[in-house]
């Protein structure tokens, strides 16, 4: 079957009601502000006949800095479109590798929001969203026609540089042919009829996947420029939404909001899929309560082979609430242990249309591909009797106390069944006996108060000896990184300070 579309920044049909609202943007400068199919495509065409009015060269690469807002799509579509690379940033990590990033990527231009002004290197061009001055994004926009670049097979189309926590961040090099088959495999006739909410950061895979997903869609996006747990509720109530998406933290934390939520009709909401980390059994029941007539995904997809990996069973069998689901058709997966290919856990391997080109600029880290031209993820999964896969942990986040292997993915999931624990996260600390042990971090359910010792009495009741956490320490909220993930990094210092404390 042909390839609908030919440039992952064309993905809007000329052929349909160009009238219809494409965003409602809740940032930016006018709070809300409202964009029809026909102004986006104008304001991309104009982004593209702008640079290229500028005398780059195709291939060449172009930063966007900035919280979410209707600009930052149509300059994400622009450069695409007039065949240069798309670089989103980070804005929320410090300016020092915001400025690795960008001069890593080679970046001959950056958009920004005036927030991320200062943090742009001064030696670059930049164009500031919602100034009207001289480097103002509407000064910058050429209206007019504009002939869509037709991409080489792999070239290059996006740069999605990742977190960094565990390294230096590496730039993930995403072709057009790679991103329209994820567009185009995830596309059908009655997505049109939806509103996405998106408030997960754009310079994410999360948010932009499905900001694609919907323009290419027809759909209408809700456009939040940061997730507040507050503000999310809100907007639902206010623009009804059908579909949300969302890492599993956003979502915890918007079900920490009581009041907000009892006082705010969430009817709207048909689909709500989280992916980038796991959904507890926990946080599922709580969603269903929440939002009964919802239908939740826990979906599963990493950077550097998109977003397409699982889906339904092929039989229809309903598919486990804490299952990421059953191998796609069109994507080949197997897990690994050690020599044994077909394994029913181990590490998973993968091979679709999506894969990465590779790392750019980094000779130093070894290609994560096999011979036979799977992805190795690095994510550790279990498959059951009927073919559904389970999410257990990553290889890096792996530790070993006393000789044995803990995922603390297995062990979060056991604490979240206790029925005073809404959220949990295990991290290790340096032992002088066991090499490293368990210690964990917990958010009591809103009205409980668990103690110390009935949680590691139920975690010896419930799991191996191994597997309880030494210390337990209670908390309101967890530390999110910048993708809005449980930021494990600031924790497992916190845990470190807090043995050390206990010790003296």
């Amino acid at each position: 079957m042909p390839a609908q579309f030919k440039n992952l920044g064309d993905l809007i049909g000329r052929d349909r009601d160009l009238s219809k609202l494409a965003i409602i943007d809740l940032g930016g400068e006018e709070v809300p502000c409202e964009y029809t199919y026909a102004e986006l495509d104008g304001m991309t065409t104009g982004v593209a006949r702008a640079l290229v009015r500028r005398g780059l060269a195709r291939g060449d690469r172009i930063a966007i800095l900035s919280a979410n807002r209707t600009e930052y799509i149509a300059a994400y579509f622009g450069i695409m479109r007039a065949g240069f690379v798309a670089v989103p940033v980070n804005y929320r990590f410090p300016q020092k590798t915001i400025h690795f990033i960008i001069r890593d990527a080679g970046a001959k231009l950056v958009f920004c929001d005036r927030a991320s002004r200062d943090n742009s290197p001064e030696d670059l061009p930049a164009v500031v969203f919602g100034d009207e001055g001289g480097d103002g994004f509407d000064r910058f926009v050429d209206p007019g026609e504009f002939e869509t670049v037709i991409p080489e097979p792999d070239e290059p189309a996006m740069f999605l540089y990742t977190s960094g926590s565990t390294g230096v961040p590496k730039g993930v090099v995403l072709s057009h042919r790679s991103h329209i088959w994820v567009v185009e495999t995830r596309l059908s006739p009655d997505l049109e009829r939806h509103r996405y909410l998106i408030a997960a950061p754009l310079y994410h895979m999360n948010a932009l996947a499905l900001a694609k997903l919907a323009c290419a869609a027809h759909a209408t996006i809700v456009l939040l420029p940061k997730f507040e747990a507050k503000a999310y509720i809100e907007a639902i109530g206010r623009y009804r939404p059908t579909w949300l998406t969302a890492v599993p933290p956003m979502i915890a934390m918007m079900l920490r909001e009581p009041a907000t939520l009892a006082r705010t009709d969430l009817s709207s909401v048909e689909f709500i899929r989280m992916g980038s980390a796991p959904v507890s059994a926990s946080l599922m029941e709580s969603i269903h309560r929440a939002l009964p007539k919802a239908k939740v995904t826990n979906a599963y997809g990493t950077t550097e082979a998109g977003p397409v990996v699982f889906g339904p069973h092929p039989k229809g069998l309903p598919q486990p609430d804490s299952s990421v689901g059953t191998p796609h058709p069109q994507v080949q997966l197997r897990l690994v242990d050690g020599g044994d290919r077909n394994a029913r856990q181990g590490v998973l391997e993968m091979k679709c249309p999506a894969l990465m080109n590779g790392y750019h600029n980094r000779p130093d880290v070894p290609p994560p591909f096999t011979k036979d031209g799977f992805y190795i993820t690095g994510d550790v999964l279990r498959r059951d009797g009927d073919g559904f896969h389970y999410f257990v942990g990553r290889t890096d986040d792996m530790f070993v106390s006393g000789g044995e292997n803990i995922y603390p993915t297995d062990v979060e999931k056991m604490l979240e069944k206790h029925p005073d624990v809404g959220q949990a996260v295990v991290i290790p600390v340096d032992d002088d006996i066991k090499g490293t042990k368990p210690v964990a971090f917990v958010i009591p359910k809103a009205g409980r108060t668990p103690t110390e010792d009935a949680i590691k009495k139920y975690s010896l009741e419930n799991a191996p000896a191994y597997q309880h956490p030494r210390f337990v320490w209670f908390m309101d909220e967890l530390p999110l990184a910048t993708t809005n993930k449980v930021d494990r990094v600031a924790l497992r210092k916190l845990a470190e300070e807090r043995v050390a404390a206990a010790a003296v």
